[in-house]
């Protein structure tokens, strides 16, 4: 505990002595504490490098390629930022150009762009889709992949027109899913085999 949250303990506990108050218990004081530290940690900072507001923090760094600097966004609760982007330098041409209200709300908005497009991007991967057609119908064969670092794993599904399930087997995620690939499935009745092989 350092010199201050020791005096905040005593200021405390000298207030509960002279009104007569319960004294509260260690856990108590330091659930208040860290209360008190997340309030903190969401309050807005409008410094020259580092500018907190509605959910992103943004700091000026230097850049590590060059002489020049950059801007690391990053959203609340993340610890790792979304996006770094090159940075203006000052009038001085030495140091960075300090942030500004205007200049975060860009930052912002294009941070969220970003993570925006990025989550799309990642779902499109994740979540593929063909429409074919086969013995007269239109068929939809989706490809549903669940990332994970050790045991990723794929569901190769195929629905009739009314949504219906004809087929669904398990392949490796590295499976590319293609209308040629999709109609082979489809012509060999669906067989786990046709495309475990492919």
């Amino acid at each position: 505990m350092n010199v201050n949250a020791w005096t905040q303990c005593a200021v405390g506990l000298l207030a509960c002595a002279l009104w007569d108050a319960p004294y509260p218990t260690i856990a108590a004081m330091h659930e208040s504490r860290n209360e008190t530290d997340t309030e903190a940690d969401n309050e807005p900072i409008r410094e020259p490098r580092l500018w907190r507001d509605n959910g992103w923090t943004a700091r000026v760094i230097k850049n590590d390629d060059d002489d020049g600097w950059a801007v690391a966004m990053t959203p609340d609760g993340q610890s790792e930022p979304a996006l770094i982007g090159p940075w203006t330098m000052g009038r001085d041409k030495k140091n960075p150009k300090p942030l500004d209200t205007p200049a975060f709300h860009t930052l912002v908005k294009t941070a969220a762009e970003f993570v925006r497009r990025h989550e799309q991007q990642l779902h499109a991967a994740l979540h593929q889709q063909i429409e074919i057609d086969h013995a007269g119908a239109r068929i939809t064969v989706t490809l549903d992949i669940q990332p994970d670092d050790e045991n990723p794993t794929a569901m190769l599904r195929a629905l009739d027109a009314s949504g219906e399930l004809i087929a669904e087997v398990r392949v490796s995620p590295g499976l590319k899913l293609t209308r040629a690939r999709a109609s082979d499935w489809a012509a060999a009745d669906f067989s786990a085999q046709a495309v475990r092989q492919a």
